[in-house]
């Protein structure tokens, strides 16, 4: 069970901190236990039973395997996927997502960075459905990187940036 305070990595909402354990009685089911959950990046609330397999919640990361993550980038192969269909796309990416595994996230943003900036260089567009799912790869590894190491999301690209020139130069 997860403590009031602990920070916990909950489905693709991202980081949130457990704010309350609560008890709460439903007609026909009886009473159960509850997480109270404050996403750190989304204005809301969430309630989600203690007890639920259908739910996925871990503790996030800390600093020391954010560190390690980041500095494994220059040594990772990340091919780029491509399909004709964007369907296969997006399940090729959203099981990547929904592992619920940094090193997953960061492995997807790195090849759909890379594919990003080969279409660029192409004068090609860039597909709507690499766009979104860039975007999410990134949103749940930047606000769960931000909070193991302790620095605004907004700053974890230049963190993970000047890690990865410094471990390239050392």
């Amino acid at each position: 069970m997860y403590e009031v305070g602990q920070l916990v990595q909950y489905g693709s909402t991202g980081v949130c901190r457990i704010s309350e354990v609560k008890k709460q009685d439903f007609p026909n089911m009886g009473e159960r236990l509850y997480y109270v959950l404050q996403p750190l990046y989304k204005p809301c609330v969430i309630s989600v039973p203690v007890e639920s397999d259908k739910v996925f919640l871990r503790p996030i990361i800390s600093r020391e395997e954010a560190d390690r993550l980041i500095s494994l980038i220059p040594t990772l192969e990340y091919p780029v996927f491509h399909a004709r269909a964007s369907r296969e796309l997006a399940e090729r990416y959203g099981a990547l997502l929904k592992s619920h595994d940094c090193l997953d996230w960061m492995s997807l943003a790195l090849c759909l960075q890379k594919k990003k900036q080969a279409q660029l260089r192409l004068k090609r567009k860039f597909s709507s459905v690499d766009e979104r799912f860039l975007k999410q790869a990134r949103e749940l590894l930047f606000g769960e990187f931000a909070a193991a190491l302790e620095i605004p999301k907004e700053n974890v690209q230049g963190y993970i940036e000047a890690k990865v020139e410094s471990l390239k130069a050392g």
